[in-house]
């Protein structure tokens, strides 16, 4: 179950809420048979947004979607009742489809790299030689992108990015950053032949498959740096914890002929 729920984590999202439910429901009947107390709908709402976000952590979801989780229900219960056009509903679902469009497709949610990671990132690419070339696959909104652009002015950096939203943001933060290009382009479209470093934040499904995208198409020397998430049967030539709340850590391959 859990590694179903770590390659659709819409999936899990889903159950957090359903299980979440069901507890909230089955307190309140209780409450009801053994007490005159009733709590109001917002604080019934609130618990089942606490449940909803605790299962959600417990089963492995990234921060985004345990915030999702936490927010649903008592955002429903506030806007219910309340003045609102029926567009302004509409609008919400479609600004999370934009933003995690690659969820249901490539099974890869959005995931923001942390500040801690970016350090890290920066001493990896600090032993690199000077002009250097780096691709970001599936580069969200590209903060970590452009940070390492401005941090390494010579090298040259690409981010590819499918969920709509995610591209549209980097593609116009990164115009005035002469370095660094974004792509509206599927990771698995990407030629990783001309790379020196290729990072990724992805999930635990496509790691197999990318391994076997890196062996045929990186360069003998180059580097592969996962954030978090391992290829199976490969085990890391270096690994760097991170230290955070995440249990995070960089995976390193120095790819070989």
């Amino acid at each position: 179950m859990l590694h179903l729920v770590r390659q659709y984590p819409a999936l899990g999202a889903l159950c957090a809420q359903l299980g979440a439910t069901l507890l909230v429901g089955l307190a309140l009947y209780l409450t009801a048979q053994l007490s005159p107390w009733r709590p109001t709908w917002l604080a019934a709402g609130l618990l089942q947004g606490l449940l909803a976000a605790t299962l959600a952590r417990y089963l492995g979801l990234s921060r985004w979607w345990c915030g999702l989780s936490l927010l649903f229900v008592p955002a429903l219960l506030l806007v219910n009742g309340a003045p609102l056009p029926s567009w302004v509903f509409l609008g919400g679902f479609v600004l999370l489809l934009l933003l995690n469009w690659n969820s249901f497709g490539e099974r890869v949610p959005l995931y923001l790299t942390g500040a801690g990671a970016r350090q890290q990132l920066f001493g990896v690419l600090s032993e690199q030689p000077e002009r250097f070339r780096f691709i970001d696959l599936g580069c969200g909104p590209a903060g970590t992108l452009l940070s390492l652009a401005r941090q390494f002015p010579q090298a040259q950096f690409v981010g590819v990015e499918t969920a709509p939203l995610s591209f549209l943001i980097a593609w116009l933060r990164a115009l005035p950053q002469g370095n660094c290009q974004i792509r509206y382009e599927n990771l698995w479209r990407s030629d990783l032949s001309a790379f020196d470093v290729v990072y990724c934040f992805l999930s635990p499904a496509p790691m197999p498959e990318l391994w076997a995208k890196a062996c045929e198409q990186m360069p003998v020397g180059s580097l592969l740096i996962s954030n978090t998430f391992e290829v199976p049967g490969q085990p890391a030539d270096q690994q760097i914890e991170l230290h955070d709340w995440r249990k995070s850590r960089l995976l390193l391959w120095r790819m070989r002929g």
